[in-house]
């Protein structure tokens, strides 16, 4: 059984919103309503200033503490590591919006449940990649399992030492270049 993860390449990133787009669309969201946040950071003192772009998104954590807060088990993950939220579960409580330490939860005004990236987990089934690696125009997103030393994302992994955007708050299946 494949465990999916994705690697973002921050030095690659345009900021050219095309994965947040593809992804709205794939997911029918709102304009309002994004699964993908973006941030920059300037460093640098006049002249030699450089500005990082990276996007946010949720991290499917390893040990989700969205998933332990959930009273109904709304919040799983999956046996390939995709962190899911069953609609039909939900209640809208939003203490999973309250535990994720990457604010990459949103609530749907309209039913109430709360919503997060879902790593086109349809699309994934049919041997496609998520809607916001396929969009990327720069190719700084790359998807794949985890577990296959062999996969394009383990490699890359590897060779660039991309490193989960926060150590500090357990194991991700994101990873970043910076």
């Amino acid at each position: 059984m494949a465990r999916y993860g994705m690697m973002i390449d921050t030095r690659k990133c345009v900021g050219c919103y095309a994965c947040r787009v593809s992804c709205q669309m794939q997911n029918e969201l709102p304009v309002e309503v994004s699964f993908i946040k973006f941030h920059e950071i300037e460093t640098g003192v006049f002249p030699n200033v450089k500005n990082e772009i990276f996007a946010v998104q949720c991290q499917h954590c390893e040990d989700a503490p969205c998933e332990s807060v959930c009273p109904t088990k709304a919040t799983y993950t999956t046996e390939d590591g995709i962190v899911l939220v069953d609609p039909e579960k939900c209640i809208g409580c939003k203490y999973c919006m309250v535990a994720c330490p990457y604010q990459a939860r949103t609530q749907d005004h309209l039913t109430g449940v709360v919503e997060k990236c879902r790593f086109c987990v349809d699309l994934v089934a049919e041997g496609k990649q998520p809607a916001c690696v396929s969009t990327c125009i720069s190719t700084a997103r790359i998807f794949g399992d985890l577990d296959d030393p062999n996969s394009e994302v383990s490699k890359a992994i590897i060779k660039y030492n991309a490193k989960p955007l926060r150590q500090d708050l357990g194991k991700t299946k994101i990873y970043y270049v910076r």
